[in-house]
């Protein structure tokens, strides 16, 4: 089981549950529904207040009452996260054609460099050392809005090239990425949950799994799934072993999630509809 850090909680249970509310949570109602994975009310009030100042969320008051609600960066995050979550693939055609990118950042924005490591991490890009990066993908076009939000366009170089050399492309994805321990992880999110399965089922079906305990455990079964998008490149299977594992763990996620959904739905549903309801857009702090 993932380390369940209290913003990646809060960003579960906006993704997951709230993000399509089109208006702000009371406090309250989020306290209640993170309190089952440990968080005290002392815990989220602090987080939330965290994410606010980072531009994730919006606070608003409304007499006593603070409510959150995402900001237009917060949805944006959490829509993309979504898509490659619930629309993980690796069949895309592969025409046997690298895209490189080549980067400078100079000493007075050196700052950028982690977070452009982690943007091309998640546009499925691997390091092959010394500011050079490759994909099998052609993200030309999103690594231009990438280079242009971020203001740094000038310090990067791409190609679009053919490998040559006596190595296959199953040593280059070796030296590029760590498909090996991808593979494991997601070996042990299917040993994890795969016998729920059935149990999830059975008690669906007699009774004995509540709203509340399919609401927990679908909110565990995102949060533990969520993490593969932000490691897996998604390689074409032209790059990946026979069996690739990752298809059975999407399969199995997606049966689970589909299982619970509706149950755990009508449980945040009714916590939703016990809360003081903000008369207004206004009184956003």
């Amino acid at each position: 089981m993932t380390t369940k850090r209290p913003q990646d909680l809060v960003f579960t249970l906006y993704g997951e549950y709230l993000q399509n509310l089109r208006r702000p949570v009371w406090v309250g109602t989020l306290i209640a529904l993170l309190r089952p994975f440990g968080l005290s009310e002392g815990a989220v009030r602090t987080v939330l207040s965290r994410m606010a100042r980072k531009r994730w969320l919006r606070r608003r008051r409304h007499g006593r009452h603070a409510y959150y609600d995402l900001t237009a960066r917060g949805r944006k995050l959490l829509a993309e996260g979504r898509d490659r979550i619930f629309h993980a693939s690796w069949d895309a055609e592969w025409d046997g054609q690298w895209y490189l990118l080549s980067y400078s950042i100079p000493e007075g924005v050196r700052h950028l460099r982690d977070h452009l490591r982690v943007r091309l991490a998640w546009l499925g890009f691997g390091s092959m050392g010394n500011g050079i990066w490759i994909s099998p993908h052609d993200v030309g076009e999103r690594v231009s809005e990438m280079a242009e939000e971020m203001g740094i366009r000038e310090h990067l170089v791409c190609f679009r090239a053919q490998h040559l050399g006596d190595s296959d492309h199953f040593d280059l994805v070796g030296r590029c990425w760590d498909q090996g321990g991808l593979a494991a992880r997601y070996r042990a999110f299917l040993r994890l949950w795969m016998p729920g399965l059935d149990v999830i089922r059975s008690g669906i079906r007699d009774g004995t799994l509540t709203d509340e305990g399919c609401y927990v455990r679908r909110f565990n079964l995102i949060h533990e799934f969520r993490r593969f998008p932000l490691e897996d490149p998604y390689l074409p299977k032209a790059l990946l072993p026979d069996e690739w594992p990752g298809e059975a763990a999407a399969r199995l996620f997606s049966e689970l999630h589909d299982l619970l959904e509706e149950r755990a739905d009508r449980y945040v549903e009714a916590v939703l509809h016990e809360e003081p309801l903000l008369a207004s857009a206004g009184g956003a702090t």
